[in-house]
């Protein structure tokens, strides 16, 4: 069972800068100019099924890798500074008050900040037990399972036949 009986409903602008069990930073292991930090808002008030997180990419990085997902949908919303969305091989100038879906299965996306100032949005989406996410430009393949991710290179991987029936 989970703890949200004991987690506020409510978390106030000032207040964040208090909450650093929701804090996280992330470099993509499959893009070196990965670096992103985050606050996952939805996590300090007890969401489980949804994620909403607080994400900034500083000045001149990426936020993760080019991927698509299988299953779960996701939400961009700019707050603050200019990005570059990719977005199934298109670039898109984006900045305060734009945003992005990406139903499931989703086109493959990802977020550059080329400019001066550091870029802010909002990102979110399900929370579902499995999840699968391709990056095509790296001919990989994740899988998550819960907690457990594994990554998969789609080169080597072996074929698994059409099932026969009895």
């Amino acid at each position: 069972m989970s703890d949200t009986a004991s987690k506020p409903n409510l978390i106030r602008a000032g207040e964040h800068s208090s909450h650093d069990a929701g804090r996280w930073s992330f470099s993509h292991p499959l893009n070196p100019a990965s670096q992103v930090d985050g606050l996952a808002l939805s996590r300090l008030v007890g969401l489980e099924r949804v994620a909403v997180n607080l994400i900034r990419v500083p000045a001149g990085k990426e936020s993760f890798a080019y991927h698509a997902h299988a299953a779960e949908e996701e939400w961009i919303y700019v707050i603050s500074g200019r990005g570059i969305a990719e977005i199934d091989d298109e670039e898109h100038e984006v900045g305060p008050g734009d945003f992005m879906g990406f139903p499931a299965p989703s086109v493959a996306h990802h977020m550059r900040n080329p400019f001066p100032e550091d870029l802010v949005y909002l990102s979110g989406g399900e929370v579902l037990a499995v999840e699968v996410a391709d990056f095509p430009r790296h001919g990989k393949r994740q899988v998550r399972i819960g907690e457990k991710i594994a990554m998969h290179d789609l080169a080597t991987a072996e074929g698994f036949g059409p099932l026969e029936k009895p």
